[in-house]
């Protein structure tokens, strides 16, 4: 199972706040927080593998945000936090584009047995490659029946570009992967380091890369190796 994960919490709660946040920090995952709608929709520019809304926010609606979401070209897993059970507000959630649904008071052992099941899903729908096979739990890559160990921000890298094989990631979206939780400060030529450290790892010829692609004046794109 995919031990971490990139996960967003918008809860204005924050004694709740702080113990969701808490509970999934200690699964190992890597957690973002806010308490407006305001804010949210500056945080959710970043690539997250989950969200968790929280619905009645005092300047609007989580449901507002999964509607922001719903329109990006990569959509996490949406999970709303309500205090409301009526079965409208429900639907609701469910038809602006929420993939499950909590009502509080809740317990946090269920709730990161629903985060579970999407990291079983993000590993199940992960695309696969005969050549090349990534173990998010070892944070290893396999190339060539040669099992190579990549450093944390080389494993950040490689994952941002494996869940989106094929397509091309601009440079702001790959520094988003290098973010840091303790602060680090990330910049092009920290991703042009990784990359290139990548590509010395798993690319037959470095100089002529075929696996990670440079798009020229937007970004890399991982290829699957024939």
């Amino acid at each position: 199972m995919v031990k971490s994960m990139r996960i967003f919490l918008l809860e204005d709660d924050m004694a709740l706040q702080k113990g969701i946040a808490l509970k999934l920090t200690k699964e190992g995952h890597q957690v973002v927080c806010a308490d407006t709608v305001a804010s949210a929709r500056r945080e959710i520019q970043k690539q997250f593998d989950m969200v968790i809304l929280d619905i009645n926010l005092p300047d609007g609606s989580g449901i507002d945000i999964c509607e922001d979401l719903r329109k990006q070209p990569v959509v996490p897993h949406i999970l709303i936090l309500t205090s409301n059970d009526a079965e409208t507000d429900m639907v609701t959630g469910y038809e602006m584009g929420a993939d499950d649904y909590m009502t509080k008071p809740f317990s946090l052992s269920v709730l990161i047995s629903k985060v579970n099941a999407v990291q079983r899903r993000i590993e199940q729908s992960a695309p696969q490659s005969n050549n090349l096979l990534f173990d998010s739990t070892k944070q290893t890559v396999e190339i060539r029946g040669q099992v190579i160990s990549l450093t944390r921000n080389e494993w950040r890298l490689f994952h941002a570009l494996w869940q989106n094989v094929g397509q091309t990631l601009t440079k702001e979206q790959l520094l988003e992967s290098l973010w840091d939780i303790d602060g680090d400060f990330v910049d092009e030529n920290t991703l042009a380091v990784n990359i290139r450290r990548l590509r010395e790892k798993i690319e037959e010829n470095p100089s002529t890369p075929v696996i990670i692609e440079n798009v020229r004046g937007i970004g890399y794109k991982l290829n699957k190796p024939e």
